[in-house]
C-alpha cells in the first residue's frame, strides 16, 4: 500500500507541491526563512553523489556560461525600457544556475548526465560571482549604500549557499568517508527537500500575487517573458550543444533552472513581484520537459531512437 502511494507522490510532486503552496500560502509563507537551508542541504546531498573523477570541463561549458551571464544582462537591457519589473523577472530566470535535478531528465533523454553535472558546478560558481556584482546595479539594496557594500552583502549570502556545499562534499569524501557514505545513502531525501522548498517558494509567490499592488497586466507580462526566455534558453543551449555533439545536455544545461533558488533571490534582492517570473518558469520548463520525454518515448517505441545510446 505504501509503495503505490510513494510512486503517486513522486509522479505528481510538482503539481501537488504547487497546489499546497498556493492554497496554504497564508501558513507556508512564514517558512521562507528555511529556503536557504533547504537549498544548501539539497546541493550538498546532490554533490555527495557526484563522482568527481568523472567531472570534465569542456569548451561547450564556457559558451553556455557566457550565454547564462551575458544573456541575463542582454534581456534586462532590452526589456528595461519597456517595463523594469518584466526586465527583472526575465533577468532572474536567465541568471539562475542549472537545476540539480536536470541530470535525471538529461539521462532519460539520452544526453550526457556527466557533462550536465560538470556544467551545474560551473553554473553555480558563475551565479555566485555574477549575482552579487549585477544585483546592486539592477536593483540597489539601498540608495544610501555603496556598490561595494551591496556587493559584499550579497556575496556573503549567495556564495556560501552555492559553493560551500560543493566544498563540503569534497572535504567529507576526503576526510570523513563514513559520513560521506551516510549522506550518499540519503540521496532520495534531496527529492523530498526539493518538494518542501517548492511548497514554500510557491506560497511566497502566491502571497506576492495577492498582496502586491501591481496591476494584473504586469504580472501576465512577467509570466510571458519567463516563458519566452525559457524557450530561448532551451533552443540556444541545443544549438550550442549541437556543435560539440551535446545537443541534449546543452539544452538542459541552459534551459532547466534551479527555480527555487531563483524565487528566493528574487524575493531577497529584487522586487518581490519579479518572483512571478521564476514561479511561472517552473511551469514553462516542466511543459517543455514533459513534451521532450513524451517525444523521446514515442521515438523509442517507433524504433527511431536507441535508448542505450548516450551522448559523449
Amino acid at each position: 500500500m505504501l509503495s503505490p502511494l510513494l510512486v503517486f507522490l513522486k509522479n505528481w510532486t510538482l503539481p501537488l507541491a504547487m497546489l499546497a503552496g498556493g492554497i496554504g500560502f497564508p501558513i507556508f509563507r512564514h517558512l521562507s526563512f528555511l529556503t536557504p537551508y533547504l537549498i544548501f542541504t539539497m546541493l550538498l546531498l546532490t554533490f555527495c553523489k557526484v563522482p568527481f573523477e568523472d567531472l570534465k570541463f569542456r569548451p561547450v561549458h564556457i559558451w553556455l556560461l557566457i550565454i547564462q551571464i551575458g544573456g541575463a544582462i542582454a534581456v534586462y537591457t532590452v526589456l528595461n525600457p519597456l517595463n523594469v519589473l518584466v526586465a527583472e523577472g526575465a533577468f532572474i530566470c536567465v541568471i539562475a544556475p542549472t537545476a540539480t535535478a536536470a541530470a535525471v531528465i538529461t539521462d532519460k533523454l539520452g544526453g550526457s548526465a556527466g557533462s550536465l553535472i560538470s556544467y551545474t558546478l560551473l553554473a553555480n560558481l558563475g551565479t555566485a560571482i555574477a549575482a552579487p556584482a549585477l544585483f546592486p546595479l539592477i536593483h540597489p539594496l539601498s540608495h544610501e549604500m555603496s556598490f561595494s557594500m551591496a556587493f559584499l552583502i550579497i556575496l556573503q549570502k549567495v556564495f556560501p549557499l552555492l559553493i560551500c556545499p560543493f566544498i563540503a562534499a569534497i572535504l567529507l569524501r576526503r576526510f570523513t568517508p563514513g559520513i560521506h557514505k551516510i549522506l550518499t545513502s540519503y540521496n532520495e531525501t534531496a527529492f523530498y527537500l526539493w518538494a518542501l522548498a517548492l511548497v514554500v517558494v510557491m506560497a511566497q509567490t502566491v502571497n506576492t500575487l495577492v498582496n502586491e499592488p501591481e496591476d494584473g497586466w504586469t504580472e501576465i507580462w512577467i509570466a510571458l517573458a519567463a516563458g519566452a526566455v525559457c524557450c530561448l534558453q532551451f533552443y540556444i543551449g541545443k544549438r550550442i550543444g549541437s556543435r560539440y555533439r551535446e545537443r541534449i545536455s546543452g539544452g538542459q544545461s541552459l534551459g532547466q533552472k534551479n527555480t527555487i533558488l531563483a524565487i528566493w533571490m528574487a524575493h531577497v534582492y529584487m522586487s518581490p513581484i519579479t518572483a512571478i517570473g521564476a514561479g511561472s518558469y517552473v511551469v514553462w520548463q516542466n511543459i517543455i520537459n514533459s513534451w521532450q520525454l513524451w517525444k523521446q518515448r514515442k521515438n523509442i517505441e517507433a524504433g527511431l531512437v536507441d535508448p542505450t545510446k548516450k551522448e559523449v
